[in-house]
This record gives structure tokens, sequence and C-alpha cells, in this order.
């Protein structure tokens, strides 16, 4: 019993470690994804107008 006394507060300040890690990197994945999307985004709204002539500039 000394054992458990002894290993449990390490146990459980590791596995709170674990839980703190685990959601700051699946915050940070989420975030890139959500990035990369604006991005994307931003670049097919920004290469739209290069893609359309102006009609009475060709004239």
């Amino acid at each position: 019993m000394e054992y458990v006394a002894v290993l449990l507060p390490s146990l459980v300040v590791g596995l709170l470690f674990w839980f703190a890690m685990k959601s700051i990197f699946n915050a940070d994945k989420s975030e890139r994804k959500a990035e990369a999307r604006a991005q994307a985004e931003a670049e097919s709204r920004s290469a739209a107008p290069l893609e359309e002539q102006n009609p009475e500039t060709d004239k």
C-alpha cells in the first residue's frame, strides 16, 4: 500500500499533463485546418477577379 501512496500523485500529475498536451495538440490541429480552409477561400476569391476580364477594357 505504501507504493500506491507514493506513486499515485505522480501518476495523477502525469495523466493531467497528458490530457492537457492532448487538448493543446488537438486545438492546434483544428486551428491549422481552419487557417488552411480560410486561406484557400481567400485565394479563390482573389483569383476570381483575375479570371473575369472587363469587357470595356478589351474594346
